[in-house]
């Protein structure tokens, strides 16, 4: 059913990457979403009335905020597609994300009105009634909002859109909400006992629950995330396969969207080889991420010294040095400035975001040893924390 819609109402060579094809996804789960959550609020809007239940109400106005959280999709979807302008020159891409966000406040909120009329009834109860329309109507929706779960889950993953995913969770929820009420009503119609506003409260808070959920998982990318791991194994890898290229750091993945992202990051060449070709080097490994992931890359050459014995020892002694800080602590861009009464050693220093020691505490014991070395040795050191743990040099590979 899913793949006869889509071969229906999108491009049969579609690309997920561009925004016109986005928005025609974003249309077609935002009116998919628009009617049958209508239609669903407009149903148990009626069982509820029927039976005077609290938690077919809730369900039914669940649904309607549903509703509404379709037409931001839709109306998010549309805006993301727009060009970038003077005041956005990164897109509108990021639009996707708020889209998400504006839906999970939606559901938190409906939560929290609700679980308070469910309290409310705790202690003014009224009697449930079940008829057999009521129970085949909620079954009817029961099977409809799976369907939307699975609906939009497949264009979630299509799309690696947050916002579908996050409506993709919210049908489950509903789902798992109307068969909460479907059971409680069959156990007061056979045993008497009504638990339909204890069934309400728990509803809701699985309802505010789920949508706390989905505002971190929307806010994430809006602050800014560490990238997948495996995305940048591979940048690594396609970086360090070209000649002259020594080593990979300060690898950053910038994201303005699904489909907009930019990568920087600094690459180690050897100082003794012409400038030009290097230049070159770099044009090329520029324009190859560019076409493998889609992206915007912005590369910094750090010329380091490799023909020269003296300096390579004195790097590897510090490598040492820096490895009982920390087995992944790594030392980048080192050079020395000679001087006629004492010299300069000058290096980045990478180490992980779970190192728990100061910056001063580390730069300390790191002049001390280097001290040891040679006494006329200043040692300058620039902490970096690194995010993540792939191996980014030639010799280590």
């Amino acid at each position: 059913m899913t793949n006869f819609i889509i071969n229906k109402f999108i491009d049969k060579k579609y690309n997920v990457e561009d925004p016109r094809t986005r928005k025609q996804f974003g249309v077609l789960s935002g009116v998919a979403g628009i009617i049958c959550n209508t239609v669903l609020f407009l149903a148990k809007l009626f069982v509820g009335v029927v039976t005077s239940s609290i938690a077919v109400g809730a369900d039914a106005f669940n649904n309607l905020a549903d509703a509404g959280s379709s037409i931001v999709t839709l109306v998010c979807f549309k805006m993301a597609e727009n060009p970038a302008d003077k005041k956005h020159p990164f897109g509108h891409g990021r639009i996707e994300y708020i889209s998400g966000l504006i839906i999970s406040v939606a559901i938190i909120i409906t939560g929290l009105g609700f679980i308070k009329s469910s309290v409310e009834k705790i202690f003014s109860p009224e009697d449930v009634r079940l008829d057999i329309t009521s129970l085949i109507i909620l079954v009817l929706s029961l099977c409809l909002k799976l369907w939307m779960s699975l609906f939009n889950t497949k264009l979630g993953k299509i799309l690696r859109s947050s916002a579908m995913k996050a409506t993709a969770a919210d049908c489950l929820i509903d789902v798992v909400a109307t068969t909460a009420i479907v059971l409680s009503m069959i156990f007061t119609y056979f045993t008497n006992i009504s638990i339909d506003a204890y069934v309400g409260v728990l509803v809701s808070g699985f309802i505010i629950f789920t949508g706390i959920t989905m505002l971190n998982e929307s806010l994430n990318p809006l602050l800014g995330t560490a990238p997948d791991p495996d995305l940048i194994s591979k940048i690594n890898k396609l970086v360090l396969s070209y000649e002259h290229v020594v080593g990979v750091h300060e690898l950053m993945v910038h994201n303005y969207g699904p489909t907009k992202s930019i990568i920087s990051l600094h690459v180690e060449m050897p100082s003794n080889v012409d400038i030009i070709k290097l230049h070159e080097i770099i044009d090329t490994i520029e324009n190859r991420l560019k076409k493998e992931f889609n992206c915007q890359a912005i590369i910094h050459l750090d010329p380091i010294v490799v023909d020269d014995e003296f300096v390579n020892e004195i790097r590897r002694k510090i490598s040492e040095m820096v490895k009982l800080i920390h087995p992944k602590a790594r030392v980048c861009d080192l050079r020395i400035v000679q001087g006629y009464t004492f010299s300069k050693i000058i290096f980045d220093l990478f180490i992980p975001y779970d190192l728990d020691s100061k910056d001063e505490e580390i730069i300390s014991s790191l002049e001390r040893s280097i001290k040891v070395i040679d006494s006329s040795y200043e040692c300058i050191v620039n902490i970096k924390r690194e995010y993540y743990d792939i191996q980014t040099d030639k010799e280590e590979n």
